[in-house]
Formats: structure tokens, C-alpha cells, sequence
């Protein structure tokens, strides 16, 4: 006879909610440099964007007044997201991994559930095999050229390097009670995972309630207490996101309504118009790409660092099953 033993629903749904928010990571490499000082040096984290430190070696001190610890040692790391301003003083000796990055348009919606700044004390325990790669990241080139492909590599490892900060913050037990939910129901997060997930579906409020394993008066009820608005004016709301995103890309305005469920151009360029106040033709003719051509960055190599240079609308909810537009 075996026993078979299942995470209580919670736990699960916890799990299921940071394997999603580690998927939906997407970013873009603003600098990244490995800094070995000889003599005392302060290195303030760029603002705007997320940045990570790994300390290599010695130690470096932090500001009493800030949310981490005074002092950090070799193994630790730390995630900020530039919600505020961090100095960090490294020891004569030291060394650190500085990573800067940019959450790329498909992921800006996961800036809120990064921390403002968290500490992973011990982090090569945690995460061995990234906190070994983390040892070779930021290193110029010195006999070897730059080969094709180099930016997208360092650009895988920088975003694992990122998903294993999140991890090890988090299986350590220093997130919030909740963390990742984005809604603090998970009941709720199923719905919302439910639709980022397919934009295009023919969502309607009687499915969503069915996916969140409610009834429909209090599903509709219980959304908009949370999220702030309907049910049908989310799924719009996630549809333009994903409209821009690939309007940005390059595809054609008839692609894109048909991928996002709309039944008629003039619909979709309708709803388009209503949320942004811009034509969806007028929008892809910007030339706005989504994100650079990593191989068409500039890379500058200094000496003991390589840097690439990065770059609500409403719908009428009825009581019928008609699906949201």
C-alpha cells in the first residue's frame, strides 16, 4: 500500500503562480559589467529598470536607512526594481556582477510583483548551478572576437539569472504572504491567467466565472472589487496589450484582429481606437519594433566589462453568453 501526498490547494496554486510569473519574464539587457575593485568604490543601481547584483567576491555595504541588510557577502545577491534609489559601497578587494535590465513590453504587467529590493543571503547555495554561470557573465572578450548570437545569449542568461533570484527569494521564505498572486484570490488568478493566456478565446463572463469555480453574480461581483473593473473590460484591456505588442511586430491589422478574436476589422480597429485614441494602422505605421534587434545594438567592451546598450476602455457586459469584444 502507498501513500500518496498532494500539496494542499493554496500551495498548489502558489506554485502554479510563480512557475507562471518565471515563464512570462522577458527582458532586454540595458549594461551588464563584473566590477573588481582594488580601492573602495560606490556604485549606484540604475532607476527604471531592474537591476541585479551578485557579489563574486569580499563585501560590499549598504546604506543603514535602506530595506536590505548593512552588509552583504560573497555568494549573496540582490534584486532591485528600481522603485528606489540604492548605493552600494564595495570593499577594496571585492567584486560584484551588476546586471541592468529592461522588462520587455510582454512582461512590463510583472513590474508590480517584483520586490522593491530584496537580499537572497547565500544564493550560490540556493541556486549553485546559476550562481556558477553568474561567475562567467560580464567578462569582455579579450582573444576571441564577438560572435553572432553573443547578445542573444547573454540575454538568456541574464534572464535566468533573474528567475533564479525570484525563485530563491521566494523559496527562502522572504516573499509576502500570497506572493506571486496578482489579485490576492486565486480563485481570481486562475481567470486572469486564463485570458492572458489566450487573448483571442471568445470569452464570456458566464466561462470566466465557470474557470474561477463561481457563480456568475458573484464572480462579476467579486472582479471588479479587485481588479477595479469588469470582467469584460479586462479581457479588452488585455486584447489591446496584445494588439500593441503585435502591431509593434509588424503584423498587419487584419492578423491581429483575427488572432484577438474580433469578427470584423472595423470592429477591432474601433476598440483599438477607443483605448489608445490612435488608429490600429496608424499605430503599426510608427515603426515602433518591440524590442531591438539584438544583433543591431551597439556593443561597447570596456575593460573588465561588457555592456549591450539597449534600447481603459469599457464594454457593455451582458447577461447573456455573448462573447466579450
Amino acid at each position: 500500500m502507498s501513500l500518496v501526498v498532494t500539496p494542499a490547494p493554496e500551495r498548489r496554486d502558489r506554485a502554479d503562480a510563480l512557475e507562471r510569473l518565471l515563464e512570462e519574464l522577458s527582458v532586454s539587457i540595458r549594461s551588464q559589467q563584473r566590477i573588481l575593485v582594488s580601492d573602495d568604490q560606490t556604485i549606484a543601481l540604475e532607476p527604471d529598470g531592474v537591476a541585479l547584483v551578485y557579489v563574486l567576491s569580499g563585501e560590499v555595504r549598504l546604506p543603514r536607512d535602506s530595506v536590505l541588510p548593512d552588509v552583504i557577502a560573497a555568494g549573496d545577491a540582490v534584486l532591485a526594481s528600481g522603485r528606489r534609489t540604492i548605493s552600494m559601497h564595495v570593499r577594496a578587494g571585492g567584486g560584484v556582477l551588476v546586471t541592468n535590465l529592461t522588462l520587455n513590453d510582454d512582461a512590463a504587467h510583472l513590474g508590480d510583483l517584483l520586490p522593491a529590493a530584496a537580499w537572497v543571503r547565500r544564493f550560490d547555495d540556493l541556486e549553485p548551478g546559476v550562481a556558477a554561470l553568474a561567475q562567467h557573465m560580464g567578462i569582455a572578450p579579450t582573444a576571441a572576437p564577438s560572435r553572432y548570437g553573443d547578445p542573444v545569449i547573454c540575454r538568456m542568461m541574464a534572464t535566468m539569472l533573474l528567475q533564479a533570484m525570484v525563485r530563491a527569494w521566494t523559496v527562502a521564505g522572504c516573499a509576502p504572504e500570497g506572493w506571486p498572486s496578482r489579485t490576492g484570490d486565486p480563485f481570481l488568478d486562475r481567470v486572469v491567467a486564463a485570458v492572458r493566456d489566450d487573448p483571442g478565446h471568445a470569452w464570456t463572463v458566464e466561462e470566466m466565472a465557470s474557470v474561477a469555480a463561481l457563480s456568475r453574480s458573484v464572480f462579476a461581483e467579486r472582479f471588479h472589487a479587485v481588479i477595479g473593473r469588469s470582467p469584460a473590460g479586462y479581457v479588452t484591456e488585455v486584447r489591446m496589450e496584445a494588439a500593441k505588442r503585435m502591431l509593434d511586430a509588424g503584423r498587419s491589422v487584419s492578423d491581429t484582429s483575427r488572432s484577438l478574436g474580433y469578427g470584423s476589422d472595423e470592429g477591432f480597429s474601433r476598440a483599438f481606437r477607443r483605448a489608445t485614441g490612435t488608429p490600429p494602422s496608424r499605430w503599426r505605421g510608427r515603426g515602433k519594433p518591440l524590442s531591438p534587434d539584438p544583433l543591431d545594438r551597439q556593443r561597447a567592451a570596456a575593460p573588465a566589462s561588457v555592456r549591450f546598450e539597449s534600447p481603459n476602455s469599457t464594454a457593455p457586459m451582458t447577461r447573456d453568453a455573448t462573447p466579450i469584444a
